[in-house]
């Protein structure tokens, strides 16, 4: 569906456009594939009231690739990652940064997409609760962006490691960590629409 690129509220993958061939990435995959399912349908409804998705994603020290290559190679290709490319590979009308480092605000143009698109709003998905989602998660903070971090839309590689990450959020961080199936995304899109506090 194409939207008119201003809305208050925008959906970020974080991550999951990946290879997952490193250490731990078998543990991730297992934890990330039900969040995959869960995180399809709250980008299906998204994309269904015109939010706009923005995917988020390491270059993995490829500084000649682009997004593009690493989407093509996760769906073509005999990697641990591809079940979950498969299920939440972008649409033609989303965006998409490349990332150095854990946050998806460190040295991209995520800050001037954001201010272009009007957003004071995140909802933040995606992998690793504990280590890319919650960097990028305290620098939204920082920024007075509102924070919503659904907890079954984000997975580690340790349960315990997301449980923590969550909590650490909610308190430090002000994000409202509810699951997918509790917010109203429509709701949400109409500016000034009142936010939940958290209650972990």
């Amino acid at each position: 569906m194409e939207h008119d690129e201003r809305a208050p509220v925008a959906l970020l993958l974080i991550d999951v456009i990946n290879d997952l061939e490193f250490d731990g990435g078998s543990q991730l995959l297992e934890h990330g594939l039900p969040m995959a399912e869960r995180l399809a349908a709250l980008l299906t409804r998204a994309r269904a009231v015109g939010m706009p998705v923005i995917y988020a994603n390491d270059n993995f020290g490829r500084w000649r690739s682009d997004f593009r290559v690493l989407l093509h190679r996760c769906l073509t290709s005999d990697v641990r990652g591809r079940p979950l490319a498969e299920q939440l590979h972008p649409a033609p009308d989303d965006y998409f940064v490349l990332k150095p480092k854990h946050s998806a605000f460190y040295a991209t143009v995520l800050p001037i997409l954001l201010e272009y698109l009007q957003v004071t709003t995140l909802i933040l998905t995606g992998l690793a609760t504990n280590m890319c989602v919650l960097m990028t998660a305290a620098d939204a903070h920082m920024r007075d962006f509102a924070l919503i971090v659904p907890e079954d839309c984000a997975a580690a590689e340790d349960p315990r490691d997301h449980a923590w990450a969550l909590r650490h959020m909610a308190r430090v961080l002000d994000a409202d960590v509810r699951p997918s199936t509790a917010l109203d995304l429509e709701a949400l899109m109409k500016p000034g629409a009142p936010r939940r506090r958290p209650t972990l």
